[in-house]
């Protein structure tokens, strides 16, 4: 889809800027679909809200509990919600962490921002991504698509809403199918997506425990329901590349 949305568009970075089109444009849409997948992979865990804060430029540093205090300040104002409240606390290890208190109806839902999270990949990707795309988007900043009479534009705040509008542009013209199985396919897609030698990938697959290939097996395709709800709760927020 992002490929769709980036033919004949063009991002204008501020006023008087010179446009980024082409493999440019392409490199920093990749980039920034990097990011939010890293986003929706740790909505459940961190907080759709909170990834987004680090996405606009939030800096989270849990060294020593002076940096602590001030990232939990940063977040708190980021957040901008009566309903979440940001503390500073500890980690099993007695190192600073950011406890974050999301209160729904009465309920009060804290999920941990640990050392662990703000030394690793994920947050070092996000983070540079943030201080790039906001370095970037200047007063006027505009995204294009199309020529001519087709053309169309918008003026963005951030690289984020850019992408956003490019690709929703690109949807009105796309239609799209989903299929549990290929049986529901007619004969012409079938062979589109699955059978023609042209286009089809073909992977092997190798088991190289056998009794535990037949456990999982059975714990997720067996008449046994209550072995599959705990497998799938348990392991639930470790999967990533699901197609939902």
């Amino acid at each position: 889809m992002m490929d769709i949305a980036l033919q004949n568009a063009s991002l204008i970075p501020q006023d008087g800027g010179t446009p980024i089109t082409g493999e440019r444009l392409k490199e920093m849409a990749d980039r920034h679909t990097v990011a939010y997948n890293i986003i929706g992979r740790l909505a459940r865990l961190i907080g759709q809200d909170v990834l987004a804060a680090i996405m606009d430029g939030v800096c989270l540093r849990l060294d020593s509990i002076e940096n602590a205090n001030e990232s939990a300040l940063q977040l708190s104002k980021s957040l901008n919600n009566p309903n979440t409240a940001v503390e500073v606390t500890r980690d099993s290890n007695g190192n600073p962490a950011l406890a974050i208190k999301r209160t729904n109806y009465g309920n009060v839902h804290v999920t941990q921002i640990d050392r662990d999270f703000t030394e690793g990949n994920d947050y070092r990707l996000l983070e540079q991504a943030a201080a790039d795309f906001k370095a970037l988007i200047g007063s006027g900043a505009t995204i294009c698509r199309g020529e001519g009479d087709k053309k169309r534009q918008l003026t963005v705040r951030s690289f984020h809403q850019a992408m956003q509008w490019l690709r929703e542009e690109a949807e009105k013209g796309v239609s799209k199918q989903r299929y549990k199985g290929l049986g529901e396919m007619n004969p012409e897609q079938l062979w589109e997506t699955t059978m023609d030698p042209a286009s089809r990938r073909m992977l092997r697959v190798r088991i190289e425990d056998a009794i535990e290939a037949d456990r999982i097996f059975t714990t997720l395709m067996g008449e046994e329901v209550d072995p599959r709800r705990k497998f799938i709760e348990s392991n639930a927020l470790l999967a990533g590349n699901i197609d939902i």
